[in-house]
C-alpha cells in the first residue's frame, strides 16, 4: 500500500483535457501521474493529474503551452 503523503492535484473540466496533459507532461518531461479523482475532491472529469507540490509552476507552465485550462489546483494527501 502506497503511503499517503502531500501532493498537487490538477483536476479538469473533460477527460480530453487530462489525456492531453498526461501527453504534454510526457513529451516535456514534467513530474507527474494520472490518477482517479480522490473522493475528498469534487471534479467535473473523474480523472486528475497528481505532483509533487514543488512541481506547480512548471506544470502551469505546460498547460499554459498546450492550451490546457484546469478546474482547480489542490493540495492534499494522496
Amino acid at each position: 500500500m502506497r503511503t499517503k503523503k502531500l501532493q498537487l492535484v490538477v483536476t479538469f473540466h473533460t477527460t480530453a483535457d487530462a489525456m492531453a496533459m498526461e501527453q504534454a507532461c510526457k513529451k516535456m518531461q514534467a513530474e507527474g501521474r494520472l490518477i482517479p479523482v480522490p473522493k475528498a475532491i469534487s471534479a467535473g472529469c473523474g480523472l486528475a493529474w497528481c505532483a509533487g507540490p514543488e512541481s506547480r509552476e512548471k506544470l502551469k507552465a505546460v498547460m499554459e503551452s498546450v492550451g490546457i485550462e484546469e478546474e482547480e489546483i489542490h493540495e492534499c494527501m494522496v
